[in-house]
């Protein structure tokens, strides 16, 4: 079983994202995550809720346990707060699950 999540953004500076996922994969790789599927978004037909989604993709982690960790990591705070917060305006989880490691 891994832990993942579904994961929607505003992306409004694509350099500085880029810059944020590269600075803090190698933290996420140390708890047993990763990135799965990741689009742009061009149109949203059923939004949840106000906030508008440009980009869309999994996360995933060894366990739940893991993925609080890693959002908890000081160095991972410090990268989220140089890169993510000044290129992301909204952030919206649109699903979380336990996923079997065989699933498709």
């Amino acid at each position: 079983m891994s832990y993942e999540m579904l994961v929607g953004l505003n992306v409004v500076d694509s350099e500085v994202y880029q810059q944020y996922r590269e600075a803090m994969t190698p933290i996420l790789a140390s708890y047993g995550g990763g990135f799965g599927f990741d689009g742009k978004v061009s149109e949203v037909l059923l939004p949840l809720g106000s906030e508008d989604i440009n980009r869309v993709f999994t996360i995933f982690f060894k366990d739940r346990h893991a993925m609080e960790q890693f959002f908890a990591h000081p160095e991972y705070l410090k990268i989220k707060e140089q890169y993510f917060q000044k290129s992301v305006a909204s952030t919206v989880i649109i699903a979380s699950y336990d996923k079997k490691l065989d699933e498709v």
